[in-house]
């Protein structure tokens, strides 16, 4: 039995997306790799989107993506789902189905092994509520405790969701709150309690609402937001489609303490990295505090999508939130009241 007193934050000193390297960095890196001339390649290094998609007939192509990070929450059950949620994501966020995962696991040697074992077994669960099996995996040694999951899918080429295509006119919506990295930082227990149980929730059923839209071609942009906060992946629709994209910042949808943490200063380590990311791709005259929300990294984060307006009655039942619109010009992110 775990101890109540184990925390798996005391094993770390970075934890969830928010230990991403630097989207600057991370682009300068993968843009040195260079692209396969693969013809059945369908999404690799260039550009890199959520996950890669390679064509093996026809009308099937295989999606894959890596997903892992160091504890950001207490308890192993926790941390297992929200790793498995959160690797789970890229697959949905390009159109696919998961099929099969391994997990991708270190831990230092004196780590508790029943630690271990409710990682993995609420991981597996996870994976088995996307429509997955976990099938295996690698384990290391290592000083601090980093889990995630390598996530296969399946999509048919014709149907792929990429960060390209959003055009002016588009609504962009989104199906979860933000700020859940300011929460875990600085928020009651109850505050943190309620993100955690939105960080565990797949991303499945907000994909599948988007599906229902997609007969009619109107789903013409999606990613999910994780490690570089909202403003980071507006940035990169607005940088692949070529357009801007306005943030409406009074309607994004917002854990419960959020406001007041981010006006008592709450920023996490990835909130510095971020707003260096976009440098001047960023701009508008919001308060501080506003500002420091949509640059907070987030983690197992909701899809945010850019459609046409005819879908936002539809998704906002649902439970989505309009939080942008694509406009002409740019390629920039600009927070607007």
């Amino acid at each position: 039995m775990i101890s109540s007193e184990f925390k798996l934050t005391e094993w770390t000193s970075c934890g969830g997306c928010a230990a991403k390297w630097p989207g600057g960095r991370l682009s300068g890196l993968l843009g040195s790799v260079g692209n396969s001339d693969d013809p059945d390649l369908i999404l690799g290094l260039a550009p890199f989107d959520d996950a890669a998609v390679y064509r093996l007939r026809p009308d099937l192509a295989l999606v894959a993506t890596t997903d892992f990070f160091p504890p950001l929450v207490d308890d192993p059950s926790d941390f297992g789902a929200i790793a498995a949620a959160n690797a789970c994501s890229d697959i949905f966020a390009m159109g696919g189905r998961v099929v099969l995962a391994l997990n991708v696991a270190a831990f230092p040697e004196e780590f508790p092994e029943r630690a271990i074992e409710s990682i993995f077994s609420s991981a597996s669960e996870v994976v088995r509520s996307a429509g997955g099996t976990v099938a295996g995996g690698h384990t290391i040694r290592a000083a601090e405790p980093i889990f995630g999951l390598a996530v296969q899918g399946l999509v048919h080429p014709e149907r792929i969701w990429s960060k390209g295509g959003a055009r002016p006119g588009n609504v962009l919506m989104l199906s979860k709150p933000v700020g859940s990295g300011i929460v875990l930082a600085a928020g009651t227990p109850e505050e943190r309690s309620r993100a955690i149980a939105v960080m565990r929730t797949l991303n499945v059923r907000a994909a599948d609402d988007l599906h229902e839209l997609e007969a009619d071609r109107h789903v013409h942009s999606v990613t999910d937001v994780t490690g570089f906060g909202l403003a980071g992946h507006c940035w990169e629709i607005a940088e692949r489609s070529g357009i801007a994209v306005q943030i409406l910042s009074s309607d994004v949808p917002l854990f419960e303490g959020v406001p007041r943490l981010a006006r008592d200063g709450t920023r996490t380590g990835g909130h510095a990295r971020n707003r260096a990311y976009l440098g001047e791709n960023l701009a508008g005259d919001v308060p501080d505090h506003i500002e420091a929300i949509v640059l907070d990294p987030q983690t197992s984060g909701g899809l945010l999508a850019a459609v046409d307006p005819s879908c936002e009655e539809f998704l906002s039942c649902r439970g989505w939130s309009k939080v942008g619109r694509a406009v002409e010009g740019g390629p920039g992110v600009e927070l607007v009241g």
